[in-house]
């Protein structure tokens, strides 16, 4: 049986929280003609959901935590889908300097691999609360190397309890943007593959439709 005792060191937030911000930052960047409403709009969006999913955290209410950081994850995808679309709709009107083109197409590459790496870390394995309860992560959606270690094996690798924090989901969000495929870390279960098909999805727009067609028209 899987042992729920709580880890010394509980996984840090503060990874998660900065890429939340980052995409934030990211958004503001796009010219007007790829955001959608006033440009305080959405981060202001985010940052309403951002201020009590982290003191719902710091007040030991992890259920509402998770609740409004899922609605933060749910926020991002929706703003990069729209911003992707206002892109795709802007190509034939050659409205845009190829050199926007290149730098929008450039910053929602970025913002995928954050928003699905956030995903990705409150998704799995019943986010990062569930995962601060277990003594070793032995199971999830993804399987990550250390999962197929033993406990010696672990040990000599100085990675005795190991259990994934962000830059894991991070550097697996990465690969996913740039492979179109899990590299080192398969997705087992259908709601994970059904992410990583999006996430693939969306980088293959973004990289080959729109950066494409930009470096063409220069």
């Amino acid at each position: 049986m899987e042992e729920l005792t709580q880890q010394n060191d509980p996984e840090p937030r503060w990874p998660a929280f900065i890429a939340v911000l980052a995409v934030g930052g990211l958004y503001t960047a796009l010219p007007a003609a790829l955001t959608f409403g006033p440009r305080w709009f959405f981060p202001s969006v985010i940052l309403a959901l951002l201020i009590p999913t982290v003191i719902s955290h710091r007040t030991g209410k992890s259920r509402l935590s998770a609740i409004f950081g899922l609605a933060v994850s749910g926020a991002l995808t929706l703003g990069l889908i729209i911003s992707l679309i206002l892109l795709i709709r802007a190509l034939p009107a050659h409205k845009t300097a190829p050199e926007t083109l290149l730098v929008s197409a450039a910053s929602l590459w970025a913002t995928n691999i954050l928003v699905f790496a956030l995903w990705y870390w409150r998704l799995d394995a019943g986010g990062p609360h569930q995962r601060d309860k277990r003594a070793r992560h032995s199971n999830g959606a993804f399987l990550f190397p250390q999962m197929m270690m033993s406990e010696r094996a672990l040990r000599e690798a100085g990675q005795h309890g190991w259990s994934p924090n962000f830059f894991d989901y991070l550097f697996l969000a990465f690969n996913t943007n740039t492979a179109f495929s899990p590299t080192d870390t398969p997705a087992l279960t259908r709601w994970a593959k059904g992410l990583m098909m999006l996430q693939s999805l969306l980088s293959l727009l973004i990289i080959a439709l729109l950066a494409a067609r930009a470096v063409n028209i220069l």
